[in-house]
């Protein structure tokens, strides 16, 4: 498996300064001796001219060092056996050979570096200076060794690092655009819970006054302000609903829950419905808000199912329940055949059922001995009052 080398990161301008002033400061020192050592014997002129020539052959090749590290450390290492001002650039191409971390590579390139050190005094006689040259020169090459892989294993690290914020950004960007998704199919719900009932309730208002001709003047004027009164209602709870995309928070007014049922009942009568309540909910007072809340809804969309489906059939709602059994939601209406399920139909139970998972509770509905019949458990844990509450 190949290592990694994306993590080279580019360098300015005082990143490239500074490596060529590595590379530059051994040139100027072993120039310097060379210059004292020419300056006793005239005749070693030619040669210190030659290794000077090889050491900025090397620092031109340094240019190259990023884009071809391992042929142009080889290069700069095998110039150290002629040159020693070519040592400044031969340390910095292979320290950068090392920040890639290809041991296949530099294994070669570091045994190179170590024989052309070595190589000077191959064929004299070991003496003190050869000891320590030697020695020292192989403690600087482990010693860089070293310092290239630490480089190595700071950029894996920074990049790492990048890659962890990066990640981070990423969930927290999907956090954000789930919540906001989670608020949408919340309003839309709501929307949907809305609007459908009032305009049902519109519909069939507007229907009677279509198809009834029999009706009074005082009877037609009643209907009418049912009517407007209705899309009133409609309108006001469209703007409660809307209020939530414009700022953060709850819904601007309370919502109805368990305890606004009975007015449902008589909205729906007044328009015309008929339904048949059995209510037999036990302390009612300590059903949870949310709870009350999702009940009502379910309860409003039932009604409006029935309404859009078997228009002028009877619907009966029976609801029961008390603290730790949970609250039952059951209503049924008769399924006259060949009836259309009409624009968005089964679109209002998907909704309840969302809302019914929501709640942590179940929904469902079938259609038995020609009624439609939809029934709704909702979770209703006992409280610590009520649970002590009958101990004397």
């Amino acid at each position: 498996m190949h290592d990694r080398t994306e993590n080279q990161p580019p360098l300015d301008r005082w990143g490239i300064a500074l490596r060529y002033l590595c590379a530059v400061l051994p040139m100027l020192f072993h120039g310097a001796v060379l210059v004292w050592v020419v300056f006793r014997d005239q005749d070693r002129l030619a040669s210190a001219l030659v290794d000077v020539g090889l050491g900025v052959i090397g620092l031109v090749l340094m240019r190259w060092r990023r884009r071809r590290p391992w042929p142009i450390a080889l290069v700069t290492a095998l110039l150290t056996a002629f040159s020693t001002t070519a040592t400044g650039p031969a340390q910095v191409a292979y320290v950068s050979l090392c920040t890639h971390r290809r041991w296949r590579q530099l294994v070669p390139v570091a045994l190179v570096s170590w024989l052309c050190l070595v190589a000077p005094y191959g064929w004299r006689d070991v003496t003190q200076a050869s000891v320590v040259s030697t020695t020292t020169g192989t403690v600087v090459l482990g010693g860089l060794t070293v310092f290239g892989l630490y480089l190595r294993g700071r950029r894996d690290l920074a990049a790492s690092q990048r890659e962890a914020a990066l990640a981070a950004e990423r969930e927290q960007s999907q956090r954000i655009e789930q919540a906001k998704l989670a608020e949408r199919v919340k309003i839309s719900h709501e929307m949907h819970d809305v609007l459908a009932h009032r305009i049902s309730l519109l519909s069939m208002l507007a229907g009677g006054l279509a198809y009834r001709t029999d009706l009074t003047a005082e009877e037609t004027r009643e209907v009418a302000l049912a009517i407007q009164e209705n899309a009133h209602q409609s309108l006001n709870e469209l703007r409660t609903v809307l209020g939530t995309l414009r700022r953060d928070g709850d819904m601007e007014a309370p919502q109805p829950n368990l305890a606004n049922l009975d007015a449902l009942f008589d909205e729906v009568r007044g328009a015309g419905q008929q339904v048949e309540v059995d209510d037999s909910v036990d302390n009612r007072e300590l059903l949870p808000t949310q709870t009350g809340r999702h009940a009502y809804r379910i309860v409003q969309e039932a009604l409006t199912n029935a309404r859009k489906h078997a228009p002028g059939s009877r619907v009966t709602a029976r609801l029961g329940g008390r603290p730790g059994d949970g609250l039952r939601i059951r209503v049924s209406n008769p399924t006259p055949s060949g009836t259309s399920a009409g624009p968005g139909g089964r679109l209002g139970l998907v909704g309840l059922a969302e809302r019914t998972r929501m709640a942590g509770g179940t929904l469902r509905h079938a259609v038995q001995d020609g009624h439609f019949i939809l029934d709704a458990r909702l979770p209703w844990e006992a409280s610590h009052r009520d649970s002590t509450g009958d101990r004397g």
